[in-house]
């Protein structure tokens, strides 16, 4: 029964695994340099059911910890194969997901595990890659980094979880005064989603519309998010390539500055949803209350 188990069935062609484990829009970093290859990677371990998701984040973690490995020698040939092994780690990491909407073999453990671990990677990894920077050097400019760095990352990581709770709570409190209608037929405006901070541009004119949506439909026709430094691309920049070209300081003082630019416009952004939100929270409920009244039979 065990050996049957793990018996190979029928590959699944990559056209499938585009269709139901891509996301529609990710970091331009995934898209370009990490799903071609995982995507193979996956055609390839989709068969066998015992290569699970937390099997594959476990695997991740391994790959992850032979890069602190070698970053902590400080050494410049492991520099390299450090940055090669964290890229292979992310990779892997990227895997499991894909593998988990392919087979349907998510769990609630497997996200806990995926996130825990992947904040538990991070750390020693940059303990070791400024760590071994500060013995070769004993300059202690490389552990302010280093604490910098981690700083960065947990931020990006905390504030991404909290805007989307504060989100969902303006969407739940403005859905709980929508009735459940079929829509009119007169009726093909789109209400948006509570939280918006403005309403989806209208399509583009003949001309072809301003620059700013020229440059976000070309990203988002390639699957590429508008929002260009994220968490993943601060992670590829400096524990790959910082390490790879030796510019590890400079790389990774860039790349804060990047991440903190585009959080500081994602923070300003939901400001704006905010300041918008009781607006729209009491048209909800104006519109609720005049579906209440028409449900309701006139007295004569």
């Amino acid at each position: 029964m065990g050996l049957r188990s793990k018996v190979p069935r029928v590959k699944v062609t990559l056209q499938e695994i585009r269709e139901r484990t891509y996301k529609p829009v990710d970091a331009w970093w995934t898209v370009l340099l990490v799903d071609p290859l995982a995507a193979r990677l996956v055609r390839l371990v989709a068969p066998y059911r015992w290569i699970t998701p937390n099997v594959l984040t476990l695997i991740a973690s391994i790959f992850g910890f032979g890069a602190a490995a070698c970053f902590a020698t400080g050494e410049r040939w492991a520099l390299v194969a450090g940055g090669i092994l964290f890229h292979i780690s992310f990779v892997v990491d990227c895997m499991d997901g894909k593998i988990a909407r392919l087979n349907g073999t998510g769990t609630m453990f497997g996200q806990w595990l995926d996130f825990v671990l992947d904040r538990v990677r991070v750390f020693f990894i940059a303990l070791a890659l400024f760590g071994g920077q500060y013995v070769q050097t004993e300059n202690v400019a490389w552990l302010w980094l280093m604490a910098v760095a981690v700083f960065l990352d947990l931020f990006r990581y905390l504030n991404s979880a909290q805007m989307t709770k504060v989100r969902a709570s303006m969407r739940d409190q403005i859905a709980a005064y929508r009735l459940p209608v079929a829509p009119r037929a007169d009726s093909g405006a789109d209400m948006g989603e509570p939280g918006d901070e403005m309403p989806a541009p209208a399509p583009a004119a003949a001309g072809g519309g301003s620059l700013k949506n020229r440059i976000g439909a070309t990203l988002r026709r390639n699957r590429i998010r508008t929002h260009l430094f994220s968490g993943i691309e601060y992670e590829m920049f400096v524990f790959i390539v910082g390490p790879i070209t030796g510019l590890i300081f400079g790389v990774t003082i860039a790349a804060g500055a990047a991440l903190l630019a585009f959080e500081m416009f994602l923070i300003y952004k939901l400001l704006r949803a905010c300041q918008q939100f009781p607006g729209k929270l009491a048209a909800a409920k104006a519109a609720h209350e005049e579906q209440e009244t028409e449900r309701v039979p006139s007295s004569v």
